[in-house]
């Protein structure tokens, strides 16, 4: 995925032929934010101005911003699943959060 970071938002970025432009979304906001310009540079500004205004606007009208990922998931699987994901944890001398970001890592990546 083509995407760029700033201040733990991530967007995906792509071209748009069509308009010979750069388009880029933010990811993971209820809110939709997105930007565009004619060059690599000019989209990386538009893309932190566009997080900046975001978060700007939250701080105006007192509404608390979606955050960027925190790094905690709550998972539910069922017993048998669970259970058998500590027996690999154990197997591989890891506690069952090290195995399951490894295995989420490995696939999201």
């Amino acid at each position: 995925m083509n995407s760029m970071t700033y201040r733990g938002y991530t967007a995906h970025v792509a071209f748009d032929e069509r308009d010979d432009i750069f388009t880029g979304q933010v990811l993971g906001a209820r809110d939709a934010i997105s930007f565009h310009a004619d060059t690599v540079a000019d989209l990386r500004r538009e893309f932190r101005l566009a997080v900046d205004d975001y978060l700007a606007y939250c701080a105006e009208k007192g509404v608390r911003p979606d955050k960027p990922a925190s790094g905690r998931i709550l998972l539910r699987v069922s017993p048998e699943v669970h259970a058998a994901a500590i027996l690999k944890a154990r197997a591989e001398g890891k506690s069952l959060n090290q195995f399951a970001a490894g295995v989420i890592e490995a696939a999201a990546l």
